[in-house]
């Protein structure tokens, strides 16, 4: 089993990245993943190259990245009441169903709770549009959370690790 994380921050070294990482690890631990197992890819780094009208090599490295996870844990902070513009632009490139047979555990960090709708409006959708299985509700981390953050997660990952295993287990994702 590997697990991804990709964030959708354009700026690097970013909260929503530490919160994604964190997040991976959480669940990740609760499901066995060894060590080896985790990848990371941050968007903010391939930003010039997602509108560009020829290939990158960086972007197709992370595409193939996505491709070979089992496990995606998607992260965005929340601009405009949902996900960037640059996790849409890294999407768009999957044609539908190209994510089949992945587990996907949206994520957004914001800063006022009445966005956290969006989560489950927005990214999840997105997700399922492009084949991953979402097996369980996104998780929305408030700014103001980010001093308990360890507490957030583990709770979290207590709650949706046996779903990500049960998916996991019943071969949905061969």
């Amino acid at each position: 089993m590997s697990i991804l994380t990709l964030v959708g921050n354009p700026r690097p070294g970013s909260r929503t990245l530490a919160v994604a990482g964190a997040a991976a690890q959480a669940v990740g631990g609760r499901l066995g993943a060894a060590e080896g197992s985790y990848e990371t890819v941050d968007l903010s780094e391939l930003g010039p190259h997602l509108l560009s009208p020829g290939k990158s090599p960086g972007v197709e490295a992370a595409l193939e990245l996505v491709r070979e996870a089992s496990v995606l844990v998607v992260a965005s902070p929340t601009y405009k009441g949902t996900y960037t513009g640059l996790l849409k632009s890294f999407i768009d490139r999957f044609p539908p169903d190209a994510l089949a047979g992945k587990v996907a555990l949206p994520l957004l960090v914001m800063g006022d709770a009445k966005h956290s709708l969006a989560v489950e409006v927005h990214l999840r959708p997105l997700l399922v549009e492009v084949g991953a299985t979402v097996p369980t509700p996104g998780l929305v981390v408030l700014e103001s959370q980010l001093s308990g953050l360890e507490e957030v997660l583990a709770a979290w990952a207590d709650r949706v690790a046996p779903q990500v295993a049960a998916v996991l287990k019943e071969g949905v994702l061969g």
